[in-house]
C-alpha cells in the first residue's frame, strides 16, 4: 500500500467537514467562475478568503491583514496574498512595510509542505514551507476558513498527511517525510535519539549515553589565555562543550540540505516587492553541483571529506559598488578603550540615576565596559535595572525580583516524583537542560570540572524559565545566550532576569515556526542587495540567496565566531542600539564583504561556502568588522531600515497586548 493511501486526507476531520458543508466566507469557483481583472485570463479563482492576518512582531495590535487566493491556471495552482491597501491596525507600519510581506502568485509546485495550527485559546493560522525549507509568516484566519482552504488545495493538488506530524500536509512529495516537512525542521525525536548524549550528573537519564560528534568549528581551543576572565585551555577530544546543542545542528543540517535541493524560491525573485515568485527556470549550476552532493554522506554542519587536494581557481572579481576598503575610513569611527570606573561615575548623579542613557550608549558602543564593571553595566544594557533609578531603588528592586525568581523556581522544586510522571512536558524540558548545561562553556574554568556549582545555577536558571515562560519554554541554543551572562552576573536571581530580558528581544529565533530567523535572513538579503549588488547577484546565481549560511551567527549572536572576551565585547556592543537595533545583519555584511574576493574569485558554492564560514570560526577581527559595520549602516541610511521588516528581532519589546490576548479584527 502506499503512504498516499495511508494518510490521505479523507481521514481527516477537517477536509471532511470542509467537503460536506460550504462557508459564507469563502468563494470558490466552478467552471464558469470568472478571475477578477487583476488575474490572467485563463485562470479561476478556486478559493478566496478576507481578512487573513499576517502578524510581523508578536504583538496583537501589531497585524496586516489581506487577501489570501488559490487561482488555478492550466494545470497549477497558485497562492496569493495581497494586504490590504490603505487599512493598518498600527500607523507604523506603511505600505512599504506591508509589501515587504506580499505573497504573489507562488506555484504549490514550490510549496514543500502545509502546516495547520490550532490552538486551544486564539485563531487557526496555517504556515505554508516552500521547497526551499523557508516559510512565510503565519496566516491567521481570523473568520475561520482553514478547513476549506485546506479542502480546496486538496481538490486541486496532491498532498498527504505527514506520518511524522498530523498537523503537516505534505504537497507533491512523498519520498521522504521525515528529512522534507516542516517537522524535519522542528527536531523530531528520531534525530535526537538517534545521537545520544551525556546528561546531567545527578539526573536520572542513562549515564552511559555517549558524547555528541563536534560538529561545529569554534574558536575556544585557541583562545588566548586572559588572567581576567581566568580562561583555561584544555586538550579536547569531541569536547562537546562548546557547541550547539545537538538538535539545533541537526536542524541546520537539515536546512543546509534543503537549499542545495532547491534555489530559495522565497528571495529568488522580485526582492524589492517582497515574495515575488517566478516561472521555473532551467536546471542550474547549483542544481548540477547537488547530483554530486547527494552520493555523499554528510555530517551536521560539515561538508563531505574533500580526499585530494584542489588548488582554487580565480576568477575575476566584480568591484565593490560602495568602495568598501574606503568606507571604513570615512564612516567608521576608531574603537575606543573600555569604559572604566572613573568614567563611568560620571555618568552617575549623586542618587545614581543615569544623567545622559544616550551618551553613555554611545560611549560603551565604540569601547565595550571594562570586564570588572560589566556586572553593574550589563543590568542597565538588558533592562534589569532602569535608567532613571537611584542607588535605593536598585536595592529595592534586587531584593524584589530575588523573590519573585524563588517563587517561579518553587514551583518546579516542589514537583513530586509522582507528578513528575503525570508531567510530560516537564520531563522533556528538564531531560533537554540536563542534557545541554554540561556542553556549555565547559573550556571555561568558570563552568568547568564535575560537580561545578555554577553548572547547577545554569541548569536551574533555564528550568526556572520555562516556567516563567511556559509557552516558550527551553529550546537548545538558549543555554549558549545564558551562559555570559551568569558568568558576568554571578548571582542566580540577578543573571535569571537579565536572560529574561535578553529573550524578550530573540525570543523569536526560538519560535516552532522560525519566523524570527526567517526574517533575519530575509532583512540581510535585501541589505546585501542593496550595499553590494555583485555579490548579491552571486549568491543568486549559486543557490545561496537563502542565507542559511549565516543561520549560526544569528541565531546565537556570533558566540562560536570570537574569542570569549570578545564575545562579550560583542554583545554589549550590540545591545545598546546605538546606531540600529539591527546591527548583527551589519556585523555579517562586513564579515562576508572582507571576504568577497575568496568567495567569488574561487566560485565558491553552497557547501564551499558554508565550510569556508565555518573554518572562519576564532579568525575574525572583531574592531575592525565593528568599524565596517558600523560604516554599512550609516551607509544604507533610512533605505537599510526600511529594508527590515518590523518587528524583526531583536526589536524592542513593546508594552502592549500580546499575541496570545487575541482582540477581534474589523470587520472589513
Amino acid at each position: 500500500m502506499h503512504e498516499t493511501d495511508i494518510h490521505d486526507l479523507s481521514d481527516d476531520a477537517d477536509y471532511a467537514a470542509a467537503s460536506k458543508q460550504g462557508s459564507s466566507s469563502v468563494t470558490r469557483s466552478d467552471s464558469s467562475k470568472k478571475s477578477s481583472s487583476s488575474d490572467p485570463e485563463d485562470a479561476q479563482i478556486v478559493y478566496l478568503k478576507d481578512n487573513v492576518t499576517i502578524h510581523p512582531t508578536q504583538y496583537a495590535t501589531e497585524r496586516i491583514s489581506g487577501r489570501l487566493k488559490l487561482i488555478k491556471q492550466g494545470s497549477s495552482l497558485y497562492m496569493t496574498w495581497i494586504p490590504y491597501k490603505g487599512q493598518s491596525s498600527n500607523p507604523r507600519l506603511s505600505e512599504k512595510d506591508k509589501n515587504l510581506y506580499t505573497i504573489r502568485a507562488v506555484p504549490f509546485s514550490d510549496i514543500q509542505s502545509i502546516r495547520r495550527h490550532t490552538p486551544t485559546i486564539g485563531w487557526q493560522y496555517v504556515i505554508v514551507v516552500l521547497s526551499s525549507g523557508l516559510a512565510f509568516p503565519p496566516l491567521y484566519f481570523y473568520s475561520g476558513g482553514v478547513r476549506e482552504f485546506l479542502a480546496t488545495v486538496k481538490q486541486h493538488v496532491l498532498i498527504v498527511r505527514s506520518s511524522e506530524d498530523a498537523n503537516v500536509f505534505l504537497v507533491n512529495n512523498f519520498q521522504d517525510p521525515l528529512q522534507r516537512t516542516l517537522s524535519s525542521l522542528e527536531l523530531p525525536r528520531s534525530l535526537a535519539n538517534g545521537t545520544p548524549s551525556s546528561s546531567f550528573r545527578g539526573s536520572p537519564s542513562d549515564n552511559n549515553n555517549q558524547e555528541r560528534l563536534d560538529t561545529v568549528t569554534t574558536s575556544e581551543d585557541n583562545h588566548s589565555g586572559s588572567g581576567q576572565l581566568n580562561i583555561r585551555q584544555r586538550q579536547k577530544t569531541h569536547d562537546p562543550a562548546r557547541d550547539l546543542s545537538i538538535q539545533v545542528l541537526e536542524k541546520f543540517s537539515l536546512v543546509t540540505r534543503f537549499a542545495r535541493e532547491t534555489t530559495s524560491q522565497l528571495f529568488r525573485d522580485n526582492l524589492v516587492d517582497g515574495h515575488g515568485h517566478g516561472q521555473s527556470q532551467s536546471q542550474s549550476q547549483g542544481e548540477r553541483r547537488r547530483n554530486n552532493w547527494a552520493s555523499k554522506d554528510h555530517q551536521p554542519l560539515e561538508m563531505a571529506p574533500i580526499d585530494d587536494p584542489i588548488v582554487p581557481k580565480l576568477v575575476p572579481v566584480p568591484s565593490d559598488p560602495i568602495e568598501f576598503d574606503k568606507l571604513s575610513l570615512v564612516w567608521g569611527k576608531p574603537r575606543q578603550h573600555p569604559l572604566g570606573v572613573e568614567e563611568w561615575s560620571s555618568f552617575l548623579d549623586y542618587e545614581g540615576r543615569i544623567t545622559d542613557p544616550d551618551a553613555l550608549k554611545k560611549r560603551i558602543f565604540y569601547g565595550g565596559v571594562e570586564h570588572d564593571l560589566r556586572k553593574e553595566v550589563w543590568a542597565f544594557l538588558l533592562g534589569y535595572y532602569s535608567y532613571d533609578s537611584t542607588y535605593a531603588e536598585r536595592q529595592y528592586v534586587v531584593s524584589l525580583k530575588t523573590a519573585e525568581y524563588m517563587t517561579i523556581k518553587n514551583q518546579w522544586q516542589s514537583i513530586s516524583p509522582e507528578q513528575a510522571k503525570r508531567f510530560t512536558k516537564f520531563r522533556e524540558r528538564r531531560g533537554l537542560i540536563e542534557k545541554d548545561v554540561v556542553r556549555t562553556d565547559r573550556s571555561l574554568s568558570f563552568y568547568e570540572g564535575d560537580d561545578n556549582p555554577n553548572v547547577r545555577l545554569l541548569h536551574d536558571i533555564l528550568l526556572t524559565y520555562s516556567f516563567y515562560n511556559f509557552d516558550l519554554g527551553y529550546c537548545q541554543g538558549m543555554s549558549d545566550l545564558l551562559s555570559p551572562i551568569l558568568f558576568i552576573m554571578q548571582d542566580e536571581s540577578e543573571a535569571f532576569w537579565c536572560f529574561v530580558s535578553l529573550m524578550e528581544r530573540l525570543g523569536p529565533n526560538f519560535n516552532r515556526d522560525q519566523n524570527g530567523m526567517h526574517s533575519q535572513l530575509f532583512a540581510l538579503s535585501k541589505l546585501v542587495e542593496l550595499l553590494d549588488s555583485p555579490l548579491h547577484n552571486y549568491f543568486k546565481q549559486n543557490d545561496c540567496l537563502n542565507y542559511f549560511f549565516c543561520f549560526r551567527w544569528i541565531l546565537i549572536q556570533f558566540k562560536r565566531e570570537f574569542e570569549y572576551d570578545k564575545t562579550l565585547r560583542l554583545w554589549e556592543v550590540l545591545w545598546t542600539h546605538y546606531l540600529s537595533e539591527h546591527l548583527h545583519l551589519y556585523v555579517c555584511i562586513a564579515i562576508l564583504k572582507r571576504h568577497r574576493g575568496k568567495i567569488m574569485g574561487e566560485e565558491m558554492d553552497f557547501d564551499t561556502l558554508l565550510k569556508f564560514i565555518n573554518e572562519l570560526s576564532g579568525q575574525i577581527e572583531l574592531d575592525p568588522v565593528l568599524r565596517d559595520a558600523e560604516a554599512l549602516c550609516v551607509c544604507a541610511g533610512e533605505n537599510g531600515a526600511a529594508s527590515i521588516p518590523p518587528g524583526t528581532p531583536p526589536a524592542l519589546p513593546i508594552p502592549e497586548a500580546s499575541i496570545y490576548q487575541q482582540q477581534d479584527d474589523e470587520v472589513l
